[in-house]
């Protein structure tokens, strides 16, 4: 089935994801976390604080996407189905898998609805392999997993996590089979932490693997295409917004957009550089 560019499956609160562009390239990206969405049955039985379940979604992840022509953006909310976690414990149906968070009505989610949000995961998944084997028909190719992390965990008015454990940019290479891509992982952090970015008057500090590593779309897009697939879990600083009022900073949005857009072609020179094994 071809969609076309920006197409949604479902519309309204019902729509569950949207594929933008034509992934007709070799640099894609995801945000898997940026759905606020809940279907009504779902809605109905959660007593989750909404400004709680805002900050631990990651907001505005898909407009840091927003230059990279292909990608897919998730609608539902990660409290419905997440989908960086496996199929088997993608929905949080007690508080100790979520955070210690309560999150249900009566405490825990009944059987029924859960299997029904774990078909939500099911229908990202079923996309995801259909998109991304595209590009693998293609050779090598990039998929930007994109995510945002809160940084001021001790309130609004404590003094936001030390710098030094809490990059700009955290690029997870964890799920990767790293030595045959090292040319592609230097080229992306050398082009993105090489811009000013006008709005902090400095260059992003962007490391590898210091707070976070990679979790399960990385892990599920190596195992399927373990020869062609470099799948980088970038977890972008909420810096770019109150992490507790939900208020964003747009210009400074737009100019980690454009950082991160200015990566594609590096990106792209590198993965000429990639040795595939031949078939």
């Amino acid at each position: 089935m071809h969609m076309h560019a920006d197409m949604d499956t479902g519309s309204g609160p019902d729509r569950i994801l949207t594929v933008v562009g034509s992934w007709d390239t070799q640099v894609a990206y995801t945000a898997v976390h940026a759905g606020h969405d809940l279907r009504e049955e779902v809605r109905d039985l959660m007593v989750l604080d909404e400004a709680v379940r805002f900050r631990e979604e990651d907001p505005y992840s898909d407009r840091i996407g927003a230059g990279i022509g292909s990608g897919m953006v998730m609608h539902r909310s990660r409290f419905e189905a997440d989908l960086n976690r496996p199929r088997s414990t993608c929905v949080c149906v007690v508080p100790e898998q979520c955070w210690g968070l309560r999150v249900w009505r009566d405490g825990q989610l009944p059987p029924d609805v859960a299997c029904r949000s774990r078909q939500v995961h099911d229908a990202w998944f079923a996309e995801l392999e259909r998109r991304v084997a595209r590009l693998a028909a293609r050779g090598p190719f990039v998929v930007f997993d994109l995510h945002t992390y809160n940084h001021r965990r001790d309130g609004p008015d404590a003094a936001p996590a030390p710098q030094e454990g809490n990059p700009d940019v955290n690029v997870g290479t964890g799920t990767l089979d790293r030595q045959p891509w090292i040319p592609v992982v230097d080229a992306f952090m050398e082009a993105l932490s090489a811009p000013v970015i006008p709005a902090t008057g400095r260059r992003l500090d962007v490391r590898e693997n210091v707070r976070f590593w990679g979790q399960n779309e990385g892990r599920w897009v190596h195992r399927r295409f373990p020869d062609t697939a470099c799948v980088l879990a970038l977890e972008f600083k909420k810096t770019f917004m109150d992490e507790w009022t939900g208020e964003v900073d747009d210009a400074h949005l737009g100019q980690l957009a454009d950082a991160l857009a200015a990566t594609v072609a590096p990106v792209e020179a590198a993965l000429r550089e990639v040795s595939v094994p031949t078939p």
